[in-house]
């Protein structure tokens, strides 16, 4: 490589890194996981190194185009898909990898997304979850997003709005039930540090999903813990120190030390039951929270 290919090289990597907290925020956005949306960002510059990066006039959209395909693959190949998901049966066009989406949208979203919203878009299925996530999140036009999905602009509409009725029905149920949640959050901690095992069970869904983000599991963690009882058996006789605490405005936990954040519960609450938890340990991603007392 000489001295010209490397100069490119390294502008593109630093095009690259720009790019990449948007990205990230698309993947999670889709995915729900930490370490899966780094996978899928970090998939994106494998593929950006292996393409004629002269010949790609858009960058940003290129590269949201990639990350957004590459999720969607994630996501089909997920095995424990939701048995209500919008889409099902319906047979998914192969995806041409030449489409770039413009980039339209410079603003980006607070970099935590509400649990209570991650569940609801586990409910849907791939092409529904993407049809919703880069319009109505990222405004993106319809035009574009059916070209990753494999569908008609209609039909990625038509995702999109189921989709958006399931989140507006889930936000406006939160916002009615905060003391039950709390009543929740309050039974799950209170049984974690007496090491109760059968209380855990007793307010954990059957199909709970628990993520960790890279610093808690640079710290021990797992990335992620599916099923009651396996979640119990991992907060069996923890969370000691954490408290029930306002999350953004919902219903979480935290361990405070100092006066400041160190470990952050996000929980979403369904049927009266845990359905999810984040657990947030990254000092940058806690300095962007709204954490305070219940």
């Amino acid at each position: 490589m000489d001295d010209g290919e490397r100069g490119d090289r390294d502008l593109l990597a630093a095009r690259f890194e720009e790019a990449r907290p948007r990205l990230r925020a698309v993947a999670y956005r889709m995915l729900g996981s930490d370490a899966e949306a780094e996978d899928a960002v970090q998939e994106a510059w494998i593929r950006l190194g292996r393409s004629d990066a002269g010949g790609i006039g858009n960058l940003g959209g290129w590269l949201t185009t990639v990350v957004a395909r590459v999720c969607l693959d994630m996501l089909r190949a997920r095995k424990s898909r939701r048995e209500e998901a919008l889409d099902e049966g319906v047979d998914e066009p192969a995806v041409s990898g030449e489409d770039a989406i413009p980039f339209e949208s410079e603003a980006l979203l607070a970099e935590s997304m509400g649990p209570a919203l991650m569940i609801v878009l586990e409910t849907l299925g791939p092409a529904a979850r993407v049809a919703f996530v880069l319009p109505d999140l990222f405004d993106l036009p319809f035009e574009d997003v059916a070209k990753i999905v494999g569908r008609t602009p209609a039909a990625a509409r038509q995702l999109a709005s189921r989709g958006r009725r399931r989140v507006q029905g889930a936000s406006r149920e939160s916002a009615a039930d905060r003391e039950r949640q709390r009543e929740v959050v309050s039974a799950f901690l209170s049984a974690s540090r007496d090491g109760d095992f059968e209380a855990l069970l007793s307010v954990l869904a059957p199909e709970v999903v628990v993520r960790s983000d890279a610093a808690a599991v640079a710290a021990g963690g797992q990335p992620e813990v599916r099923g009651a009882r396996e979640v119990a058996a991992t907060f069996k006789g923890r969370a000691r120190a954490v408290v029930p605490m306002l999350v953004g405005g919902s219903v979480g936990a935290a361990w405070i030390a100092g006066g400041v954040p160190r470990v952050v519960l996000r929980f979403a609450v369904a049927g009266g039951k845990v359905a999810a938890i984040d657990v947030v340990m990254d000092p940058a991603s806690l300095s962007r929270m709204r954490v305070e007392p219940l």
